[in-house]
């Protein structure tokens, strides 16, 4: 475990080690309910402030909710709620401003409002986990006074949270009086410690909005515990790069983290995986010609082997604010790679190889190279899980940082290596080749490429003539079918 991780989960350790999973019965469920209903003034816990861009941000009172207007509230526009997380030094993080600012300048006609708990956040944080119910009763407050004032329908409210504040956010959800709710819910690395397996009245769900998504960076267990929660909590719950660690987040990471952040590049390194969640989102609305998209697929091992990119029945969504809006009877677990800087978005591609007649069984070391109508790739390198033999189809996934276009040509390499020549100069040895030496051959069949974003599927055919055998360090030319050009050129005529 790297010093840094290793100092951040003991950190983390300190503040979980004195809490107990958060559990209400139904009679605390209800007096909680029940205080809605009072019609003595609420005191809110939570500041809630308008956001314009600058500094001067219009606080508002939910007992003056009349003053609304010269905060620059238009009732005729959408709310997007943004609530932080848990806070260690009761500084409101960077990040907040910068996604309030990106979403007021991309969006326009909004209104954006920022729930500021920090009071409550910056405790330890069992305490901080249990203020959660605290702070999503007071926007819950604040949505039925703009109802009761204003008859804001709160199906036109968006509920941004992140860590700690997807809770809140979906208690707001939970606590929300009336058969309407919430239009939408976004849980940013909903935190984990205290929430993971409990019972969906007790975290955020799928019952909370009209719609929940969630971004699942920083499940990756230290001590038993993860910092992000693992558990699918949404209609659709994203894993970008598997969910558990991202890349360029990693220890030695941190020269670019400080030669970008100054003297906070090393607190940036620590909590990188867990915020990455709020840059993607950001990401999402900055670069919307530059969409990432995810698939839905059982577990990360499957999705890496490349076997789930499919979009048909909703099996593939727009990650962040661009989502497409289908509610399933059940919660979509959805994986997608990414880059380590913005735009994170990379091109995914299912490579499927049908190896022939194989006798020896060998671990090949296999390079590919394809060529589109918009851009090449260059060399790629294919890791194979398992020993080639027999009559087989191997299937890869690799993803690349652009958009190759329509696919025209596919160059196989099979890469020399020791250990492969050593084996083979073993095998030479043991069996007489009658005086001639044969150079090793792999046989390919069929070959079969797959882009995710397109959904097009390219057939491959060897250039030459001379069969589909590859030698060792040959380079091998395939180039689309000219069946498959007359079927897609049909396809386009009908």
């Amino acid at each position: 475990m790297s010093v840094v991780k290793l100092l951040c989960c003991l950190l983390f350790m300190y503040h979980v080690s004195d809490g107990r999973k958060i559990k209400e019965n139904k009679a605390v469920d209800r007096e909680q309910r029940e205080v809605l209903k009072v019609k003595a003034p609420y005191i809110s816990s939570s500041v809630f402030r308008m956001f314009a861009e600058g500094e001067d941000h219009c606080t508002l009172d939910p007992l003056q909710l009349h003053t609304l207007t010269s905060c620059g509230f238009n009732s005729s526009n959408p709310i997007i709620i943004i609530t932080h997380g848990w806070s260690f030094d009761g500084v409101m993080e960077s990040w907040v401003p910068r996604l309030a600012t990106t979403l007021k300048r991309n969006l326009m006609d909004i209104n954006v409002v920022i729930t500021d708990w920090l009071s409550l956040a910056h405790a330890h944080y069992p305490t901080a986990a249990q203020s959660t119910r605290t702070v999503g009763k007071d926007i819950a407050h604040l949505l039925q006074s703009l109802q009761a004032h204003y008859q804001y329908p709160v199906r036109k409210v968006h509920l941004i949270g992140y860590s700690l504040g997807a809770h809140i956010a979906g208690f707001a959800g939970s606590y929300l009086e009336g058969s309407e709710k919430i239009g939408r819910i976004t849980g940013l690395d909903p935190a984990g410690p205290l929430f993971e397996g409990m019972s969906p009245t007790d975290r955020l769900s799928p019952d909370d909005a009209e719609f929940v998504d969630a971004i699942h960076t920083f499940t990756q267990k230290h001590l038993g515990l993860s910092v992000g929660i693992k558990q699918a909590v949404a209609h659709y719950d994203f894993y970008p790069n598997g969910g558990e660690f991202q890349p360029g987040c990693e220890l030695h990471s941190i020269y670019d983290h400080i030669s970008q952040y100054g003297l906070l590049g090393f607190e940036q390194t620590v909590k990188c995986a867990h915020e990455r969640s709020v840059h993607l989102f950001i990401d999402s609305v900055l670069n919307r010609d530059q969409q990432s998209v995810a698939y839905s697929c059982r577990d990360k091992r499957a999705f890496d082997k490349g076997v789930c990119l499919d979009c048909r029945r909703n099996r593939c969504n727009t990650l962040g604010y661009g989502i497409k809006k289908v509610r399933q009877g059940t919660s979509k677990r959805l994986y997608l790679n990414t880059r380590s800087q913005m735009p994170y978005k990379l091109y995914h591609y299912q490579f499927r190889i049908q190896f022939v007649n194989q006798i020896l069984a060998i671990e090949p070391s296999l390079t590919i190279s394809l060529t589109g109508t918009k851009e090449e790739s260059g060399d790629v390198p294919i890791i194979v899980t398992g020993s080639i033999s027999g009559n087989k189809t191997h299937t890869f996934l690799i993803t690349l940082d652009r958009d190759l276009g329509e696919l025209m040509l596919l160059k196989l390499t099979w890469e020399r290596s020791a250990l492969w020549r050593n084996m083979w100069n073993q095998v030479q040895n043991i069996i007489p080749w009658g005086g001639r030496e044969r150079k090793p051959l792999l046989t390919v069949g069929k070959i079969n490429v797959k882009a995710g974003e397109s959904q097009e599927r390219t057939p491959f055919c060897a250039m030459t003539n001379d069969g589909q055998h590859i030698e060792v360090s040959q380079d091998k030319l395939f180039v689309r079918c000219k069946d498959h050009k007359r079927k897609r050129s049909q396809r386009t005529h009908n």
